[in-house]
């Protein structure tokens, strides 16, 4: 079975990319219109060529050992509307990352999956959450009434593993304007993106064979559209952070080919008492400091920052628990990013403020992200 969906694969290597240069209008594009509504929009949206589910949490034992980690599942489109009715015509491409920080053990462990839809091997549902690619999956807990989400994978050898239960603390949160996220100049250039900020999570992390128990706060990303970057927007930076006094902020740059900030980058700020502040390019600043160089790609990585959000008093200095935490996915998206997980010190109006959360960078090795998603 294994050789057999290895063969099939080999021969879908390309689809990714003869997806990405599919006629953009067969497909829906993100429309300002929409309005995002829950539980429907958890499920998959496969009239867009591409979404995502992302989450990423810092978690501790009972003794304080820490560890971050990451588990997406990507769906990209390959066809829209397949003519052939035969469950072996390949509709959507399904990839996914699972990533651990061992934040004490200073290590840094990556999976990943490609598969395709229509025979079982991955898909996501359009009904509720319920995404899997090959035994990974994320689904909502329907009978735990707590609106939880189960996330689970582990690596072919199961070396590597998470296994969670994840509640959340806040209703989603809407990005962009009514969860309408403006990305280029273009129109349709954007998509419709909400998060969960805070999901109290507990269960199981196994490393290198050895299991913790684990809990701590995860963070939950859901993007879809169709087009998102434009040529000139090579990458970005993008930080979601949880802070010790109730508050979340996500905040993101994206960087053009000139070195300049993209004047569409935004962020939102959540007050500890749950109120809502939308950012523009123009109320913050995102502040590169020490860089790590990667060993394996010679990438570049910015991996200590300081963000300044002068419309809020909000000025943090934002550091990387560990240097390595590149991902290079040859076996899936073929995209060379680092992802990995951070701490944040500062103030807010004057008084100190300490969190944890996630950096995610792209656009440092490889081509530039506007030829991904595009």
């Amino acid at each position: 079975m294994r050789i057999a969906r290895a063969l099939v694969l080999l021969a879908l290597a390309g689809a990714v990319a003869a997806g990405a240069q599919d006629d953009r209008a067969a497909w829906l594009s993100a429309n300002p219109d929409y309005r995002l509504a829950f539980p429907r929009d958890h499920a998959s949206h496969p009239d867009y060529r591409i979404e995502w589910w992302y989450y990423t949490g810092n978690l501790e034992t009972e003794s304080g050992r820490r560890f971050g980690y990451q588990l997406t599942f990507f769906r990209v489109g390959v066809d829209r509307r397949p003519v052939n009715p035969s469950r072996w015509v390949v509709r959507d491409l399904h990839m996914a990352h699972l990533a651990v920080t061992d934040i004490v053990g200073g290590r840094h462990q990556v999976a990943e999956r490609l598969n395709r839809d229509g025979v079982g091997w991955a898909g996501a549902s359009t009904e509720t959450l319920h995404v899997w690619n090959d035994g990974w999956s994320v689904r909502l807990d329907d009978a735990g009434g707590d609106g939880a989400h189960l996330l689970s994978a582990a690596s072919d050898d199961g070396a590597l593993a998470v296994d969670f239960r994840l509640v959340p603390d806040r209703p989603p949160l809407l990005h962009g304007a009514a969860g309408y996220s403006q990305k280029g100049a273009e129109t349709g250039n954007a998509s419709h993106y909400y998060s969960f900020t805070r999901l109290r999570t507990t269960g199981r992390i196994v490393v290198d064979g050895e299991t913790f128990d684990v809990s701590g706060l995860s963070w939950m990303d859901h993007e879809f559209g169709t087009s998102f970057l434009e040529p000139a927007q090579v990458g970005w930076d993008w930080f979601s952070l949880q802070f010790d006094d109730g508050s979340d902020l996500m905040v993101y740059t994206m960087r053009r080919d000139d070195g300049a900030p993209d004047p569409r980058s935004s962020g939102t700020f959540v007050a500890p008492d749950g109120s809502v502040t939308r950012l523009a390019a123009g109320d913050y600043a995102l502040v590169p400091g020490r860089r790590w160089t990667s060993p394996s790609s010679g990438a570049s990585y910015p991996v200590a920052w300081g963000i300044d959000v002068s419309a809020l008093g909000i000025d943090l200095d934002v550091e990387a628990t560990i240097d390595a935490q590149e991902l290079q996915t040859g076996e899936s998206t073929g995209v060379t990013y680092w992802e990995g997980a951070i701490d944040a010190r500062g103030t807010r109006e004057g008084a100190p403020v300490a969190g944890q959360g996630y950096l995610e960078m792209t656009g440092y090795a490889g081509p530039p992200m506007s030829r991904v998603l595009r």
